[in-house]
Order: C-alpha cells, then sequence, then structure tokens
C-alpha cells in the first residue's frame, strides 16, 4: 500500500522528516534593543544577509550549516546538531573588556548620623516554654551545682585575695625590718689576707660584736658612766663560721685583752657609727678590744680576718640594751650555775645554784660579768658563760618556743634590728640561713676559745700562733673539731696508690695554683711561684703550710685531676693528692725531697701521668687542751 500522500523530494535548506524542534528561542537581534521588543511575525520575510559581518561570523554560520538545516518554515526551532554547534561556540573563551568594580560611596559620619546597632545574639536551643519541665530530684541536683560552684568560685577568689595580701605583708615586714638595721661599714672584702678563698667559697661567716658602752641606754643598764670609760670597746667578739653544706655552726670567741697587731685605721666616732679623716698608724701590741674603740667596726674586722684567714661577710654589732631586749622579748633564757655567781663590781648575779630562768638584766650581768673570784682569769670565765648562754638560747629555739611563736619571733627579730648595727645582713638573708639550719642538731654548734698561752708584761693575752692556725685551718677543711657530735659523712672509696689513668695535659694559663712550703728551707714557696709562672701557670698565693708533709705533693679537689697532673709535670718527684676545700684551686705542697726547680709542663693536649699519693700531707695537730663548749651539753660543771 501506498502513501497518499505525494511528499515529494526535500526542500533544499529544510529538515528531515525525522528531526523535530526541541525549543524555541528567540534570537536577539544584533542591537542593543530592549528584551521586551515584540517577536517578527511568522510570515516576515528572511533577513538579507548583513554586509557588515565578518568573515569570522560567516565560517560560523556555515560550520552551523553543515550540522544541521535549519527549516525556512520555523525559523525560531533549532535542531540538536545546531544546539550541539552552539555549545561548542560558547566553550570557545571570549575576551571582555575589564570592567571597573563600582567603589562604594560610605556618607561621612556627622552628628546626625545615627549609632550603629549592635548585633544581637541568635537564640541557642529550643525556646524555655518548649522544654521539657524537669522533675524535682533534677531541680535540687541543678540547685546542688549551683551552689558547689558559687562556693568554690568564693573559695578561689578568697585564696586569691589572701596570697596576695599575704604575700604584700611578707614583703612589707622584710622591708620594714631591713630598714630598721642601722647600716655601718666594716667589711674589707678585697682583704689579702684571706687563706684558701677558693676553698671557702659558699661559706657563711659573721663577726658577732657586744660593744661596751657608756652612753645612752647602755648606761642606763648599767653598763658605767663616760667617767670610767669614753666611746666603745669590742666587749664580746666572737667569729661564726657554717660551711657551704650546712652540716655544722663553729664559733670561735676572741678574748678582749688579746696582744694582736693593729693595722692603719680611720678613726670611728661611735656616737654617729661614722668615721672621720683622722688616721691611727698601725702598732704593735694593742689589745683587741683596743681596735674597735679607735677604728671601729672596720679595724677589727681587718684585725679578725688577719688572724684567722676566714673572709668575714658579714658583721653584726650590738650593745647591752640591745641584748636585754632581745632576751626579753623572747620571754627569759634558762641558766645553770654550779656556784653562786658574785662579781665584785655588778654584785650578786645568781644567788643560786642550778638552772634557772633569768630576764633580760639577770641574763646580761651573767655574760658581762669579769671579776668573779672563783673562776680565776675572769675573761676566759666570762667567754665560757657567754658560750654557755647562747647554747641555752639555741635549744630553746631549736625546741620551737620561739620559731613557733609568732609573738616570739616577730619581737625578737624587731629588737634584733632596733638595737644592732649591720653590713651586709638582711631579714630575708637571716630567714634563708635559719631555713638552711633547720636539719643541724645543736650538737653539731661548738663553741672554741682562741688558744692563748698566759699574759705579757702589759696584761695582753698572748695568742698560740701555731695551735691557731691549726684551728682555723681546720675550720676552712671542715675537718672534726673537738667536742664536735656531727653526722658522721658517707664513707668514700680509698684512693689507689697506683699511677693514675692516663689524661690530657691543660694548658697552663686555665690552672690556678696555691704554693705551701712544708720544708725547712725558707723562701722555698716563692721560687717555685715563680719559676711556675713562667710557663703560664696562675699563681693564686704563697705561703707556708698549715701542717707536715711527708714528700713534695700536688692537692687538688674532685674534678680537678687533669690539672694537678699538669702541674705535678712540672716538679720532678711529686705526687698528686685528693684533698678537700680546695674547690678549683690546685695545691703544691713543698716538702724536704723538693730539688729547688721546676720544669717545662707537658705540652698541652698530650697524655700526662703523675703518681696518686694518699697520706702524705697531714694537717697541724689542734692542741689538746683546745676550750669548747657543745651547745648540746646543758650540765652546770
Amino acid at each position: 500500500m501506498g502513501d497518499d500522500r505525494d511528499s515529494g523530494p526535500p526542500a533544499p535548506e529544510s529538515r528531515a522528516p525525522w528531526e523535530r524542534p526541541i525549543s524555541r528561542i528567540h534570537q536577539p537581534s544584533d542591537s542593543a534593543a530592549p528584551r521586551d521588543r515584540p517577536a517578527a511575525p511568522r510570515d516576515r520575510p528572511a533577513a538579507q544577509p548583513d554586509p557588515a559581518v565578518q568573515p569570522d561570523s560567516e565560517s560560523r554560520s556555515g560550520r552551523l550549516r553543515r550540522l544541521g538545516k535549519r527549516s525556512p518554515n520555523k525559523p525560531d526551532t533549532i535542531s540538536v546538531a545546531e544546539l550541539m554547534g552552539r555549545k561548542a561556540e560558547d566553550d570557545t573563551p571570549v575576551s571582555r573588556p575589564e570592567v571597573e568594580a563600582p567603589t562604594e560611596k560610605i556618607a561621612p559620619i556627622t552628628d546626625r548620623t545615627p549609632p550603629p546597632v549592635a548585633a544581637q545574639p541568635e537564640a541557642v536551643g529550643s525556646p524555655a516554654e518548649d522544654r521539657p519541665a524537669l522533675t524535682r530530684l533534677a531541680m535540687s541536683k541543678v540547685r546542688r551545682r549551683k551552689r558547689i560552684l558559687n562556693a568554690t568560685r568564693g573559695l578561689v577568689s578568697i585564696i586569691a585575695i589572701l596570697s596576695v595580701a599575704l604575700t604584700g605583708v611578707v614583703w612589707g615586714y622584710l622591708r620594714s625590718t631591713d630598714q630598721g638595721f642601722a647600716q655601718v661599714a666594716a667589711l674589707d672584702p678585697d682583704s689579702t689576707d684571706v687563706i684558701d678563698a677558693a676553698g671557702q667559697y659558699g661559706d657563711e661567716t659573721y663577726l658577732i660584736v657586744g660593744t661596751d658602752t657608756r652612753t645612752g641606754a647602755s648606761g642606763a643598764v648599767g653598763a658605767g658612766t663616760v667617767d670610767d670609760a669614753e666611746g666603745a670597746r669590742s666587749d664580746t667578739v666572737m667569729l661564726v663560721n657554717i660551711p657551704a653544706d650546712r652540716s655544722r655552726v663553729v664559733a670561735v670567741s676572741f678574748p678582749r685583752d688579746l696582744d694582736v697587731e693593729r693595722p692603719e685605721c680611720e678613726a670611728f666616732d661611735n656616737d654617729t657609727n661614722t668615721y672621720t679623716d683622722e688616721i691611727y698608724p698601725a702598732a704593735d701590741g694593742d689589745k683587741l678590744n683596743a681596735t674597735y674603740a679607735l677604728g671601729g667596726p672596720k679595724c677589727l674586722v681587718k684585725t679578725i680576718q688577719k688572724i684567722s684567714g676566714l673572709k668575714i661577710g658579714h658583721f653584726v654589732g650590738m650593745d647591752f640594751a640591745g641584748f636585754e631586749s632581745m632576751v626579753n622579748e623572747v620571754g627569759g633564757v634558762d641558766v645553770c650555775t654550779p656556784q653562786p655567781l658574785v662579781d665584785y663590781e655588778l654584785g650578786t648575779v645568781l644567788p643560786n645554784v642550778g638552772e634557772q630562768h633569768v630576764d633580760g638584766k639577770t641574763a646580761l650581768n651573767y655574760v658581762r660579768a669579769r671579776h668573779v673570784e672563783s673562776e680565776g682569769n675572769g675573761d676566759y670565765g666570762r667567754i665560757k658563760r657567754q658560750q654557755r648562754f647562747l647554747s641555752s638560747l639555741l635549744r630553746s629555739a631549736l625546741s620551737n618556743k620561739v620559731l613557733l611563736d609568732p609573738g616570739k619571733l616577730s619581737g625578737f627579730v624587731n629588737a634584733f634590728t632596733r638595737d644592732t648595727f649591720v653590713e651586709n645582713v638582711k631579714t630575708q638573708d637571716l630567714i634563708t640561713l635559719g631555713r638552711s639550719l633547720q636539719d643541724v642538731d645543736a650538737g653539731a654548734v661548738t663553741f672554741l676559745t682562741l688558744p692563748t698561752d698566759g699574759t705579757n708584761d702589759w696584761g695582753n693575752e698572748i695568742p698560740v700562733d701555731g695551735a691557731i692556725a691549726a684551728l682555723f685551718r681546720a675550720i676552712i677543711d671542715d675537718q672534726p673539731l673537738p667536742g664536735e657530735e656531727r653526722k658522721e659523712p658517707a664513707p668514700t672509696t680509698e684512693a689507689s696508690t697506683e699511677p693514675i689513668a692516663p689524661t690530657l695535659a691543660v694548658d697552663p694559663t686555665t690552672v690556678s695554683v696555691q704554693v705551701s712550703n712544708a720544708s725547712e728551707a725558707a723562701g722555698m714557696a716563692a721560687t717555685a711561684s715563680s719559676e711556675l709562672s713562667t710557663y703560664g701557670f696562675q699563681i693564686l698565693d704563697v705561703g707556708n703550710f698549715a701542717g707536715t708533709a711527708a714528700a713534695t705533693v700536688v692537692r687538688y679537689s674532685p674534678g680537678q685531676e687533669s690539672e694537678a697532673a699538669t702541674v705535678a709535670s712540672s716538679i720532678p718527684g711529686a705526687v698528686v693528692e685528693e684533698a678537700a676545700g680546695l674547690d678549683s684551686v690546685v695545691e703544691v705542697v713543698l716538702g724536704s725531697d723538693y730539688p729547688g726547680y721546676t720544669n717545662a709542663p707537658t705540652a698541652f693536649g698530650q697524655p700526662v701521668e703523675a703518681a696518686q699519693g694518699q697520706g702524705t700531707t697531714e694537717a697541724a695537730p689542734l692542741p689538746e687542751n683546745l676550750a669548747y663548749t657543745n651547745a648540746a651539753d646543758d650540765t652546770c660543771a
């Protein structure tokens, strides 16, 4: 069967029968006409080609004609092939002119400009009316949590406020007490009389002086009048040393009539605690208390430093009135006497025997009395009583009768600052020192008396120089002392007598050397030090060795093995020996076997060996009759 309709041949440029329009797209004109311009009628004849069209446009239209044919009867339809062709054209990048973005214009702010409106936070969560009602138990838990939270916040706030307040109170207290100290120039930090300064590193040494002045409050408590004696004297002189490890306390009392060599001193005005332009020349055969009467604290410190070799870092002076006030502030002190104490100048001080509690006035007479017939030498009897009094005061403080009583402690500190004159002493320093001595037992506190041997024609106590040197050498080296009950140190391994392992020599300019003469040849130490210095060794001190040496030995502290071996390589026959208290200093002790010359040391960086010795040197023995008092001894003997 055939089709009644004769389709005939397809018209040129017409669509195939199976092609159908998929969209109707109004083609915009080339002009910039408005978009709402009415479309042309369907029966409008086709527009003639515009001669102004560019060749590129013609090529594109030709390409579209090859991809698909447009029906002349339906100019507003588009085929699939034509749509795909246009898509390819759209993907081609087209350059557009850059247009500057418009700049926002902000009106100036004037008085009429309304204030900005703050953004309000948006509500989070569901409204309260939409939430389920809490049970009574849940509401109780919520209230309890709120109470705990508020209480915690309040407690933290109170603690913070109290901390700040307490810090301010403590700072203010320390500042006020420090301002209460009367300052006086006394110390001589650059003294050349200090022995083995490196060995004393970390030690605390105080010179405590009780002055005998007849003016002011001291005259009112019975010290006498200015008609008896003008100015002030060092009635009590005590040198207190505390080693770096705070393992003990040693206090050495000096007789007030000790025969001394007074150095050149500036004149001191005791009323104003200042020095004048007058200079007193050096003198021999003077009494110790006269050095203070003429040259004040400076002259006394110089004299004591020369005798002891200790580096005095703190000075504390106190008169009779201050002593009495401090004893009263702590509520008195317990003392003990084996017999009634009667002084023919002060009268009866203690009528009864045994232990008894005394107030400030009685305690002052107890430590001052020096004309007691039963004691023989009044100066030494008084020193012994002073040591016993301080021992009792120390035991009282260690038993927390003072330290844990804020009232007594505050009164004691206030009295101490009010009635003392010091240099390099602050309240914080005393507190720190007291804390570092918390674990020190009373048995580790020893009071010693400087060794003397009778009096000379002027009534001066004659010092025993050898025994004095041995005593202070033992203090510097932290050696055991008579009557001391210190805890035994941990045992150390014995040094080997075999040669030490090879080490490398160091640069001589980095080694500090102290040369001590233990031989009988005078001037040997000066000669050896001069030769050692030519090789670059740094000579710190030259003197005599306070002890004996069986042979020439180089002494050193742990950690200085290379330095000691380098020094020993310069001295023929020398051995090395470990010793305490030298720190970074190497000590050369010249024995009787010293040949009298030195050699160049082993070159820097080369292996060096030295024989290890033990027991080669010995410190000078302490005198057997050295007077001492242990702070733990509470007997009346």
